[in-house]
C-alpha cells in the first residue's frame, strides 16, 4: 500500500484514506459499498487502492453516456451488481426556456447554494436550452423540494423515466500529443495553449485556472495522469498519459482537448 499511496499528492490522502477504509468494510461486512459521484481523478485512484485487494471488484456508473462524475461500486466478487445498485436519478430541469436561457454555470451555482456537497450529483447537460443533470436517489427528495429557482428563474425538477430521453454528449474532444520540460502547471499550460510561461503564471495566480473542479494558484504544481485542467476564457484539457521521455529528455504527454465554443 505504500508503493500505491506515494504516486498521490498530500491533498489527496483523506480521500485515500476514506477509500482504504471503504475497502476494509467490504472486506470485513463482504458487502457492497457504494460512492458518491467521483471525477476520473478520484475513479483513478480508487482503482489504484482496489488492486491491492484481491478479493474486491469495482463497477462504476454515470447513468448518461460518456459521463465524468460516476458512482462507484465495491463489491465482494461474488457479488453481481445490478443498475439499481447505483443509486441515481436522471432528473430535467423545467423552466420558462422562451424568456431565458440557462448555462451549465447557472445550473451549477443553484446546486452548491442547496447546502449538498457536489458529490451527491453527476454530470450536467445542457442541450439547446433544456437542462438535465444525475442525482444520487438518497438526496433527490430534498433536491426536488429545494431546487426551486436558478438565480431569478423558477423552475422545477422532473424525473426522466426513459433512458432513451438521456440527453447525448455533445463535446467533442480531439487527443494530440506534445512534449514538455516538466509536468509543472504553468509549463504544462504554457505548452498546451501556445502561450508564454509568464502568461500562463499570470492565469494560475488570477485565478483563473482549475485542476480536478479546484482552483489552484500554485504555478509549481506538479501534473498526474487523468488531471483535467480548465482555464478560463481557453477551454478544458485532460492528461491522458504520460507516455515517457525523448531522446532530449523531455516528458511525452498525450492529451484530450475540449475548446470553448463561441
Amino acid at each position: 500500500m505504500e508503493n500505491v499511496l506515494q504516486h498521490f499528492r498530500r491533498e489527496e490522502q483523506p480521500f485515500i484514506e476514506q477509500v482504504v477504509n471503504m475497502m476494509r468494510e467490504v472486506e470485513d461486512r463482504y458487502a457492497p459499498k457504494l460512492t458518491d459521484f467521483l471525477d476520473p481523478r478520484q475513479q483513478f485512484i480508487v482503482d489504484s487502492i482496489r488492486r491491492q485487494y484481491g478479493d474486491i471488484d469495482v463497477a462504476s456508473n454515470g447513468a448518461l453516456d460518456e459521463v465524468e462524475r460516476k458512482r462507484l461500486l465495491l463489491y465482494p466478487s461474488y457479488f453481481v451488481p445490478t443498475l439499481e445498485d447505483f443509486m441515481m436519478t436522471v432528473v430535467e430541469v423545467q423552466y420558462p426556456k422562451k424568456f431565458v436561457t440557462l448555462r451549465h454555470k447557472d445550473v451549477l451555482g443553484s446546486m452548491m447554494s442547496l447546502g449538498i456537497d457536489r458529490s451527491k450529483f453527476g454530470d450536467i447537460r445542457v442541450q439547446d436550452g433544456s437542462i438535465q443533470f444525475v442525482v444520487a436517489t438518497e438526496v433527490l427528495d430534498y433536491v426536488r423540494a429545494n431546487f426551486t429557482a436558478i438565480g431569478k428563474v423558477k423552475v422545477h425538477i422532473e424525473i426522466v423515466e426513459n433512458p432513451t430521453n438521456y440527453f447525448v454528449q455533445q463535446e467533442e474532444w480531439s487527443s494530440e500529443t506534445l512534449t514538455v520540460s516538466s509536468l509543472r502547471l504553468d509549463t504544462v499550460i504554457s505548452a498546451v495553449f501556445n502561450i508564454s510561461r509568464q502568461k500562463s503564471s499570470s492565469l494560475i495566480q488570477s485565478g483563473k485556472v482549475k485542476v480536478n473542479w479546484t482552483e489552484k494558484d500554485q504555478i509549481s504544481l506538479e501534473l498526474q495522469e487523468l488531471d483535467l485542467i480548465s482555464i478560463r476564457g481557453l477551454g478544458r484539457v485532460k492528461l491522458l498519459m504520460i507516455e515517457g521521455r525523448t531522446k532530449k529528455d523531455k516528458i511525452r504527454l498525450q492529451i484530450g482537448r475540449l475548446d470553448v465554443k463561441n
